[in-house]
């Protein structure tokens, strides 16, 4: 049977370190772990929050009046099929230490996306995506369990609705499913993505990139660039770095159309700035930076506030020093509104908060 436990601190669960406590409280490492807590919870009539590392995810000061199911389900376990390789992974396995193990072996496809926290359940709900690489691009499948009808189901990718920092699973069918493993298709002796600019350009320097071959050297060399970024702007856990007391980006890059864009490069140029706005295309559109948006509207790096604030090393995380939920996301509202102030854009968050 699963032990329920009552009356659990939700902050020991999260990366950002804020919360009460949760009514009830479970942790399941079987998929029939997770069909009886799920029963259980609707035997009490009480909602249900699924959490995997809690690396995106901030509760409110009063908790969870409910019952909060967190996800252990472990295993991994690799299948070569001709030139690619087919990774069955559980919901409850560390993200970073799966990519460490794909680099490890060889194996091409998420190398960029070293130093994401949380668990491998939580990347095809979130598409997460790094230094050029979204995890949707690796996915073969994902197989979950129905929460109605407790019964698992595996979508094919293009079944999952992939999309921006987005899936089915965030928007239409929120609530509907709960991931418990994900099937990864990655090269073997695969060359590492180099599309982003920044992670080129330290290889370029240190690294002839024509002399790199294929593999798992050329792949270690950009997970320890990508990693080596990351940590700079705290976005590598660290428990002797306060900044990493976070979920990393709080806020999406927003994706304007043309008409958008013009604006905030005519809102930009009014103020007198002179520097181009920093840009990047997508699909039809253009995505614009969040953190210079955030900048530009008069919030820097560092900026604190009833013990919460702007991380020091990224502007796009927000960070609790010794603060409170309700500060937290005060000053997000803050920023928000100094944002469309200044340029007319609402940012969205990213961060996934639970009331």
């Amino acid at each position: 049977m699963v032990l329920i436990q009552e009356n659990i601190s939700l902050k020991e669960f999260t990366s950002m370190r804020l919360g009460g406590p949760a009514k009830y409280f479970c942790s399941c490492s079987s998929v029939e772990d997770l069909k009886e807590a799920l029963r259980t919870a609707r035997s009490k009539n009480l909602p249900v929050h699924i959490l995997g590392g809690g690396s995106n995810t901030i509760f409110s000061d009063n908790g969870f009046n409910g019952f909060v199911v967190k996800i252990n389900l472990k295993g991994i376990s690799f299948y070569e099929t001709g030139n690619d390789v087919l990774a069955r992974v559980q919901a409850g396995e560390g993200w970073d230490p799966f990519v460490r193990l794909t680099v490890e072996k060889g194996f091409a496809g998420i190398e960029c996306l070293s130093g994401i926290p949380g668990m491998v359940g939580a990347t095809p709900i979130q598409n997460v995506g790094a230094y050029g690489q979204e995890v949707k691009d690796a996915i073969e499948s994902v197989t979950v369990l129905e929460r109605e009808t407790l019964k698992e189901t595996e979508l094919k990718n293009e079944e999952c609705g992939f999309s921006y920092r987005t899936s089915r699973f965030k928007t239409h069918d929120s609530g509907k499913y709960i991931v418990i493993e994900v099937k990864f298709r990655l090269t073997k002796n695969g060359r590492p993505a180099f599309h982003y600019p920044e992670v080129r350009k330290i290889v370029e320097t240190s690294v002839n990139l024509s002399s790199l071959a294929d593999g798992k050297e050329s792949l270690e060399a950009v997970r320890n660039v990508v990693l080596s970024l990351r940590k700079k702007k705290s976005m590598v856990i660290d428990p002797n770095d306060p900044n990493t007391r976070s979920v990393g980006s709080f806020f999406l890059n927003p994706i304007v159309d043309d008409a958008m864009l013009t604006q905030i490069i005519a809102v930009w140029k009014k103020s007198g700035g002179g520097t181009p706005v920093p840009t990047f295309p997508f699909e039809d559109k253009t995505k614009v930076s969040a953190a210079w948006l955030i900048e530009k509207s008069g919030f820097k790096k560092g900026y604190t506030v009833n013990g919460v604030g702007i991380s020091g090393n990224h502007t796009l995380a927000l960070v609790n020093y010794n603060g409170t939920t309700k500060a937290l996301l005060e000053l997000a509202e803050e920023i928000r509104n100094g944002v469309e102030k200044m340029f007319n854009l609402h940012l969205e968050l990213e961060a996934n908060v639970i009331s």
